[in-house]
């Protein structure tokens, strides 16, 4: 369940559904309700975009950089150090070279990514035929976007992890504390009004004013909250426009994983949250 400005809204089979019960579902809310921002404008001095390509493959995949500034959150003002964020979401492209291990070759030292474990196999096909080439990769779970980071960091000899959900509001807002009316959210989001109840490849609508895309929409993103747990952020294609704002927060609840016929359930895969992506950061 997900209280909203006194809404109270429950995840249905078709989506959000607003004063509608749906006994499985037990969203929480995470700081939802808008919130001013202060976000430094000031352009980064020493970081510069960059685009990496996975050793061993042809797949590439753009960083941009965060300049430094500060986010309240909670009333708690949080320092934003300079950071690389991910362009997009991490797409099919990208994360099935990990997941299957699709690549031949790599930089890492002689087995450090044996060390690195890999998904299982999913229950059911994971993009749930939405697509697949450059749209977002879906339904994995916290642990398994986290081995990722590890994966890419061994593969790259860099730092790449999930942002901390100050990091990730403060580059959603990109400067800006003002929440888009719904015209304006068409023009840069995938939501239920304009979605048709699936994802969309990555970086077709417009970006925001830091150049990144589906900051909200599309796929919700996992991220490690102020309290070192994880959550997802941003909303989905799920969403409806008045849910859809960089301060949206959910997390993991037991219908994600319903239909799992494991016992325990899957620690790499979300049976039932088609709706959930990550994208990444990476340390200077």
């Amino acid at each position: 369940m997900i209280i909203l400005n006194a809404n109270i809204m429950f995840w249905g089979m078709s989506g959000w559904l607003i004063f509608t019960p749906f006994p499985v579902s037990e969203f929480k809310n995470f700081n939802s309700s808008f919130r001013p921002t202060t976000a430094s404008r000031q352009s980064p001095s020493t970081l510069a975009a960059f685009i990496e390509t996975i050793p061993g493959t042809a797949v590439k995949f753009e960083m941009l950089p965060i300049p430094a500034g500060t986010i309240s959150l909670n009333k708690t003002a949080v320092e934003i150090k300079p950071v690389w964020i991910g362009k997009t979401e991490v797409t099919w492209d990208e994360y099935d070279v990990y997941a299957l291990k699709l690549e031949t070759s790599g930089n890492a030292k002689l087995g450090e990514l044996d060390a690195i474990a890999r998904p299982t196999k999913p229950y059911g096909a994971p993009d749930r035929g939405f697509g697949h080439k450059g749209y977002p990769a879906l339904s994995m779970a916290f642990h398994a976007a986290q081995e990722y980071c590890r994966w890419l960091s061994a593969k790259m000899g860099k730092k790449y992890r999930l942002p901390t959900e100050a990091e990730w509001e403060y580059s959603c807002r990109a400067g800006s504390a003002e929440k888009m009316s719904a015209e304006i959210l068409d023009r840069h989001a995938w939501f239920w009004d304009n979605a048709e109840d699936k994802t969309h490849p990555v970086a077709t609508k417009q970006p925001n004013k830091w150049g990144l895309y589906d900051m909200l929409g599309n796929a919700v993103e996992w991220v490690v909250g102020m309290n070192g747990k994880p959550i997802v952020a941003g909303g989905s294609f799920k969403s409806k426009a008045e849910q859809l704002h960089c301060g949206t927060r959910a997390m993991q609840v037991p219908f994600w994983n319903r239909t799992d016929p494991q016992m325990p359930k899957s620690k790499w895969w979300l049976s039932d949250a088609t709706f959930v992506g990550f994208r990444i950061v990476c340390e200077p």
